[in-house]
């Protein structure tokens, strides 16, 4: 098939195709008269990928899945690692989230600052400081206050 039918098929865009072409999740098409010409293996593949996306996995995660395997190693087996590293992240995440959920709760409803020099000191925010360090709240700023470790 040529590339509109398998953009149309995979509800990608051309250009996404012929993307994942050059990063070597899909495999180069044959070629006649200079137009490439998918096999019906191009859409599973696509769509494997499509699904990967939605899902949260990186392009990367993505080929490790199609090419960071032992050759035979079934679809299942190869799930089951990269949804173990996932799950993990998504875990990770998770907490993350939270903790700067909670935060950002505190500071909508505790923040009295009248001037941008008082709330940037309160937080203890500095040039050298690259994230807000939100396991560790700070004393001095009413947001950052907690009775217990986020």
């Amino acid at each position: 098939m040529k590339i509109g039918q398998l953009a149309a098929q995979s509800a990608l865009a051309p250009s996404a195709i012929r993307y994942y072409e050059k990063i070597g999740l899909l495999p180069l098409p044959e070629r006649r008269s200079g137009q490439r010409r998918y096999s019906s293996d191009a859409l599973d593949r696509l769509l494997l990928i499509r699904f990967a996306s939605e899902m949260d996995f990186s392009l990367s995660e993505i080929k490790l899945f199609l090419h960071g395997f032992r050759p035979g190693t079934p679809v299942s087996a190869r799930w089951r690692k990269l949804t173990t590293q996932k799950i993990t992240q998504l875990q990770e995440r998770l907490l993350f989230t939270r903790r700067l959920l909670r935060f950002l709760q505190r500071l909508q409803s505790c923040c009295t600052c009248t001037g941008l020099h008082q709330c940037v000191s309160g937080l203890r925010l500095s040039p050298q400081l690259r994230n807000l360090r939100l396991a560790r709240p700070t004393k001095t700023h009413p947001a950052s206050r907690s009775k217990r470790a986020t």
